[in-house]
């Protein structure tokens, strides 16, 4: 087959061009509501969602931290493990070490002894008595080996030597006589049932699997190719009828988008931009701005009256004290110079406070 050359598309029957028109016709006529209204349904979903459901769940998700989440982190840090590691450390305070100390104090001392006693006392007694023991089990094997020896003899000549003959000269005999009569019924009762079977898959095959084998070849097989047909076109239709259903219902909502825009976008933003912008500048200029400049010159006018004031109010202070006090005398100036490359301070030397006469 050659690469290059498309590939044929195989031959419809008439029944399928017949069915496919009205079919498409019809799915089309009912689908255009259905996805105009599917549309508009997922335009208001996404604005709920973007304006309502995020927002909320932003919301109950930040409360629900708040009243549920946080609480418990407080609880576990700042209550929770603390009290586990001071009872940690209580446990291992009173428990682990006087256990520790048992252990090697009490326990480890007395297990040696233990130990000493069993390797020294215990051992050697237990090794007596097994000698003991042992040299009493040989003589019991002794004893059992020969009264085994006498009733191994007796059960062989008294019981199995006479069952034997029974079974040779009387029950082999009977059994053979026996299988030959089963065997008989056997096969007389095999050829009742397999004579009653094919008379059973002949009337079945005859009464029942030839009518329905003519009935799913001559008439539910062709029914079934119709409707096959009809339910292949009508996906095929319901396919091609949603997509020309959303072209639709773009081109719907894009007018109806552009229809509301030079319906009440458009007027409000000329009003916006010729309207309300002048004379919001005017109000602005007019209003805003002076009064702006009122408060701030009743603000620096305020602020300087409070500055005056506080320096009344520090010279009354002042005042007020002088009147009790009296005037304090004039503090002595301090010369706060460095001495000078020839005045070089010694330890002899007077020019601090501390060595001067």
């Amino acid at each position: 087959m050659d690469p290059e050359k498309p590939q044929q598309q195989p031959a419809e029957g008439c029944l399928t061009v017949a069915v496919r028109l009205p079919v498409r016709i019809v799915v089309l006529v009912l689908v255009v509501p259905v996805r105009m209204v599917w549309d508009a349904l997922v335009v208001c979903g996404r604005f709920l969602r973007d304006t309502v459901l995020r927002p909320v769940g932003r919301a109950l998700l930040l409360v629900g931290r708040a009243v549920f989440v946080w609480p418990w982190v407080m609880l576990w840090r700042y209550v929770l493990v603390p009290l586990g590691r001071g009872v940690a450390r209580l446990g291992q305070v009173l428990v682990v070490v006087p256990a520790v100390w048992v252990h090697r104090r009490v326990l480890t001392p007395l297990g040696h002894g233990l130990a000493w006693v069993y390797a020294r006392v215990l051992t050697p007694a237990g090794h007596a008595v097994t000698r003991v023991f042992k040299g009493i089990g040989y003589v019991l094997a002794a004893l059992g080996a020969g009264a085994y020896a006498v009733l191994a003899w007796l059960v062989r000549y008294l019981v199995v030597a006479p069952a034997v003959w029974i079974h040779h000269h009387v029950l082999t005999p009977v059994g053979h006589g026996i299988a030959w009569v089963a065997g008989g019924l056997a096969w007389l009762v095999r050829m009742i049932f397999t004579g009653i079977g094919i008379a059973l898959y002949w009337t079945v095959r005859v009464l029942v699997v030839l009518p329905a084998l003519a009935l799913w070849r001559w008439i539910l097989t062709p029914a079934g190719r119709v409707l096959a047909v009809v339910g292949r076109e009508i996906r095929d239709a319901l396919g091609h009828a949603w997509r020309i259903a959303g072209h639709i219902s773009l081109a719907v909502g894009r007018f109806l988008g552009t229809l509301f825009r030079w319906i009440f976008v458009e007027p409000v933003r000329w009003v916006y931009r010729n309207v309300l912008t002048p004379v919001g500048h005017v109000v602005r200029d007019t209003v805003l701005r002076p009064a702006a400049e009122a408060a701030r010159s009743v603000g620096r006018v305020a602020r300087q009256a409070l500055a005056s004031a506080r320096e009344s109010a520090r010279q009354a202070r002042a005042d007020f004290r002088r009147m009790l006090l009296g005037d304090p005398g004039e503090p002595l100036a301090v010369s706060r110079r460095e001495p000078a490359a020839g005045e070089t301070r010694t330890l002899g030397s007077s020019t601090t406070a501390l060595t001067k006469d």
